[in-house]
């Protein structure tokens, strides 16, 4: 029944900040998705009968490499198979299952907020055994292993059925079907006032959730709906393989059906939306779009209103391009405030040695100590918490906000799927320049920021350009990891206003100067071709 199937290794095999990720064709090469699967299983060591979890964000291809892991995971040894109905869970509850069920780990099948469908992309991704991504090690060992792979195990058996709750005995393991929902909608119950939010609906506060045709569809109508009470919330909730046509990248241009909305004067209150695999967020009030940055700042500043932050927070921990709006909560509450790369993995540390509460990363992801990933629904919940207690608009909060601490104006300019080639040069070029940059208009500082973890002394170097002004200003270019064709070109742009007058300015008015310098010193037009950027958020 156990085959030991010959391959041979698939160049680029290399893990990003968030797993392999390519095009689904790719994927669909005889023999691709197992070499990875089974270098990640070469990789690591001690789980003979221990527990796999193993879901996908539903996008194309899912089920048929759910099926795969499945065999695979039997053939090398694990005891036990924790699967989503359907092959579906979204990222932050897959995290839930490994940590619940003290699972030696888990496999999450997801390209994140990358478009889905069969031209679209699909991503393989290991979380270690506390819930969240494989730190770079774990990566790198993999990596590693796709250079030299031989051979792979698997089952030669037919495919089980996981659409239908319960236990199913395959050779030697369990495979156990759980309803993606059941196990993460109560651990959301144990962090936030469910009895002030189902107040706050009930007084005629009004919501609209964009599921984004992807996987938090179901969470929200089970949260939202049928246990907060809310009517007529999710849009766009039923997830499917193409996403429904949407690119479930949860911002202004994507998600502009819902801001429309929202933003118009009579829209509803509050609306949200999260993406492909359920990691990421949205949040926006009438009259009032919240930066992600914003919003990381402004759910530290007020988590104890929720029951299990009520005590406090540990620190805050941001990614570097994010703003430097939550350092000043974090410096207010007097709790540490931790600067990290790109990489949910890099806050891993931090949770698990307790020493940072909220996380959050500029790209519209946040998150706390309750999983080891960023969570969509959970800021959802978290804002609609701090709704229910103050009783307040999303603008009001924002806006007494910024005057309590000051405005941290804050935009990023994509380039996307720019010549690979080219970026690189690009960014080669602004490192052989950084001394150069110190001192002429008003930069203090140039670095290519480097990263000592304050809790396994690993470092990681080669994490983006920043230049820092004398006001505290900064300009960030970075390379993203989670693309799939080309190379996306990130610059980060950011200026502090204390002068209140001045906080309602147009962000991208307000940050012009800037922008402009931050154009000319990276020829971005001459490096790219592109004169103006694809996405601004």
């Amino acid at each position: 029944m156990f085959e030991l199937v010959p391959t041979k290794p698939f160049d680029g095999q290399k893990p990003g900040t968030s797993g392999l990720r390519k095009k689904v064709t790719v994927f669909q090469q005889p023999h691709y998705a197992e070499n990875f699967i089974q270098s990640i299983f070469d990789s690591l060591e001690g789980f003979a009968g221990k527990t796999l979890v193993i879901g996908g964000d539903g996008r194309y291809y899912n089920s048929h490499i759910v099926q795969i892991a499945i065999r695979m995971a039997a053939a090398n040894g694990f005891g036990r198979v924790i699967v989503g109905q359907g092959g579906l869970l979204s990222t932050p509850a897959a995290s839930h299952l490994i940590r619940k069920n003290a699972a030696f780990g888990g496999i999450i099948l997801s390209a994140s907020h990358n478009p889905g469908g069969p031209d679209g992309d699909f991503g393989i991704k290991y979380n270690a055994s506390n819930g969240g991504p494989a730190p770079e090690k774990i990566t790198d060992a993999i990596f590693a292993k796709t250079k030299t792979i031989s051979t792979y195990k698997t089952l030669d058996t037919q495919d089980i059925d996981i659409n239908k709750i319960g236990e199913i005995e395959l050779a030697n393991i369990i495979v156990e079907v759980v309803d993606p929902v059941s196990d993460y909608a109560a651990l959301m119950q144990t962090l936030f006032d469910f009895d002030a939010i189902g107040d706050l609906f009930k007084s005629g506060f009004k919501m609209k959730f964009d599921g984004m045709g992807a996987i938090t569809g179901p969470y929200a109508n089970r949260i939202f709906e049928d246990i907060l009470g809310a009517k007529n919330v999710v849009m766009n909730g039923v997830p499917l393989p193409d996403f429904g046509g949407h690119h479930p990248d949860p911002n202004l241009v994507h998600a502009k059906e819902l801001c429309d909305l929202i933003l118009s004067s009579s829209g509803p209150d509050f609306g949200a939306a999260s993406d492909g695999d359920g990691d990421r967020n949205l949040i926006i009030g009438r009259n009032m779009y919240v930066t992600p940055s914003d919003s990381l700042a402004i759910i530290a500043a007020n988590a104890q209103l929720a029951p299990a932050y009520a005590a406090g927070i540990a620190g805050v921990a941001r990614s570097m391009p994010t703003s430097c709006a939550a350092d000043l909560v974090a410096k207010k509450l007097g709790v540490p405030s931790f600067e990290t790369p790109t990489g949910w993995k890099f806050f891993g540390n931090l949770l698990d040695a307790g020493m940072a509460t909220v996380c959050g990363e500029e790209s519209f992801g946040t998150g706390s100590n309750h999983v080891r990933e960023k969570d969509g629904v959970w800021a959802v919940l978290m804002w609609l918490n701090i709704l229910a207690k103050r009783r307040e608009s999303v603008e009001k909060i924002v806006k007494s906000h910024w005057l309590e601490y000051g405005r941290n104006f804050y935009t990023r300019h994509d380039y996307e799927e720019v010549d690979l080639a080219r970026a690189n040069d690009l960014m080669n070029n602004l490192r052989k320049s950084l001394s150069g940059f110190v001192g002429k208009n008003g930069i203090k500082t140039a670095d290519d920021f480097s990263y000592r973890d304050p809790v396994d002394r690993s470092f990681t170097e080669g994490q983006g350009i920043r230049l820092v002004y004398e006001n505290g200003s900064r300009i960030i270019y970075r390379l993203s990891g989670t693309g799939t064709a080309g190379a996306t070109l990130r610059v980060y742009i950011e200026k502090y206003e204390a002068d209140v007058a001045k906080h309602n300015i147009e962000t991208q008015a307000a940050l012009a100067d800037l922008i402009g310098q931050a154009n000319s010193i990276a020829a971005i037009q001459a490096n790219t071709g592109r004169a103006a950027p694809t996405v601004i958020t």
